[in-house]
């Protein structure tokens, strides 16, 4: 994937973040692409999110075949880790 990139931002008043123009390209992210956010004790990982990215995400709930939406993604992920 080619060198590592690393560097610091800082959270607005409104709690956003810019992401470093260095890394939207690496990742190709531009307005309107989708991030999923995971946080592990003091450890956030974010995750630019495709359709495939969705199709791995949600491949555990096809498989027990119920339906779900992108928009549905966050509060189903909550009630099972809740499980």
């Amino acid at each position: 994937m080619g060198t590592e990139i690393i560097e610091i931002g800082k959270i607005s008043s409104r709690g956003q973040i810019a992401i470093p123009s260095d890394i939207r390209s690496r990742l190709d992210l531009e307005e309107g692409s989708k991030v999923l956010f995971i946080v592990e004790d003091d450890t956030l990982l974010m995750k630019k999110v495709s359709s495939e990215t969705f199709a791995a995400i949600t491949k555990p709930l096809r498989r027990a075949k119920k339906k779900i939406k992108e928009s549905e993604v966050t509060e189903v992920v909550h009630k099972l880790r809740a499980k």
